[in-house]
């Protein structure tokens, strides 16, 4: 996700500026390749671009020759990581194949907006592409939230059978491939799922809480910070942060949470090292539904534990241990995964990694064990 801001602040200054530009969207790739299908790069006139189509092999290839092949509108392009006369790839050294949509500002400005603000909103959005034929370039949406109509131009069958595969899509949550008939032939469509922006909800405005918030939005998160200190809670303290915000913690949990606007998709690590604060913080989040994907707390179990007995208090429930035990089943207590870490920038490591593994479903084992095992299970 972390690419996708600078390409949306490029995006905008050329839009601003009325200036054409390319967009290059890889649609399918063939062997091995250090990007895959939905990535993007968007590349300006003036040779000025943002985003990623490989490990470095491709991107100044692709800005070369974006241009002269869109004289026409877009077009699917192939772009290999070996070398013409021999096997030993180049660059990244991926040696696959990677298939890419290239098109001007005329085709591509309508998926930007409607990325813009998919990213804006933390909404999830599918796009349909055609990628074939004489209808190259049509799209269709799925959870855009604005008005916009999808592309339809005339096309026998284009916009319903787009719309079929972007609604698929959205639904598995993952990118799908389809043929539709265009213009009465046989076209090959692709619909790319972008999943919601993740958002990471720290509750502490500590020193700690700083490389927490960097490591966020390195990755494009959006970051809040929330703390009872209003001295703490400060945007000079957090100037990267999307959202820095004092909070009333003897009203937790109450409306002033829930009005925050917490998400299913989000984050939230507890780690003010206040057990009061921390208390009536995971009170807080214990209550919202939905839940949130993640609920992390630092320090160690028995103060969770102790923790948790509270929050049943102050959601004037029975602190069972029934209850206390299906609590900390539900949540990260201690929060993050056992790297070594030490120092407040090794922790923060330590929980974001274990929050992306959370969300992105990982196994969190060594890359050589995962693919070792894919190895032993293919079929031969």
């Amino acid at each position: 996700m972390s690419d996708l801001e600078p390409i949306l602040a490029l995006w905008r200054e050329l839009e601003a500026a009325g200036t054409d530009y390319a967009l290059a969207t890889i649609v399918a790739v063939e062997g091995s390749s250090y990007r895959r299908p939905g990535a993007r790069m968007l590349i300006a006139a003036d040779g000025r671009r943002a985003g990623t189509v490989s490990g470095g092999c491709l991107e100044a290839e692709v800005a070369k020759r974006a241009f002269w092949l869109t004289e026409n509108g877009p077009a699917v392009e192939q772009f290999s990581t070996f070398e013409e006369d021999g096997e030993r790839p180049y660059g990244s050294g991926c040696g696959g194949l990677v298939s890419i949509l290239l098109e001007r500002r005329k085709t591509a400005a309508d998926p930007l907006r409607a990325l813009s603000d998919a990213f804006e909103q933390r909404a999830p959005l599918a796009i349909a592409t055609v990628i074939e034929g004489a209808g190259i370039g049509h799209r269709a949406y799925a959870g855009r939230q604005d008005a916009a109509a999808n592309d339809e131009d005339g096309l026998d069958g284009i916009a319903t059978d787009l719309q079929m595969l972007a609604e698929s899509a959205f639904t598995a949550g993952k990118f799908v491939n389809g043929r539709l008939l265009c213009g009465g032939r046989p076209a090959a469509a692709w619909a790319d799922y972008r999943p919601a922006r993740p958002g990471l909800w720290v509750f502490s405005a500590g020193d700690d809480a700083k490389p927490m918030v960097r490591l966020a939005r390195e990755l494009g998160w959006f970051a809040a910070v929330v703390d009872g200190r209003a001295h703490l809670a400060t945007r000079d303290r957090f100037p990267t942060a999307d959202l820095v915000s004092p909070i009333n913690v003897s009203a937790l949990p109450g409306a002033e949470f829930a009005s925050l606007g917490l998400r299913p998709t989000d984050a939230a690590v507890v780690m003010t090292h206040s057990f009061e604060q921390d208390s009536r913080v995971l009170a807080s989040l214990l209550s919202l539904e939905p839940p949130v994907a993640y609920v992390g707390a630092l320090g160690p179990q028995r103060r969770t534990r102790e923790m948790l007995r509270e929050a049943a208090r102050l959601l004037g429930l029975p602190a069972s241990e029934d209850r206390v035990e299906q609590w900390l089943a539900a949540i990260h207590a201690p929060t993050g995964l056992d790297l070594g870490a030490d120092t407040p920038a090794e922790i923060a490591l330590s929980i974001v990694s274990e929050i992306q593994q959370t969300i992105g479903r990982g196994s969190a084992l060594p890359l050589r064990v995962v693919r070792a095992a894919k190895l032993e299970t293919a079929p031969s």
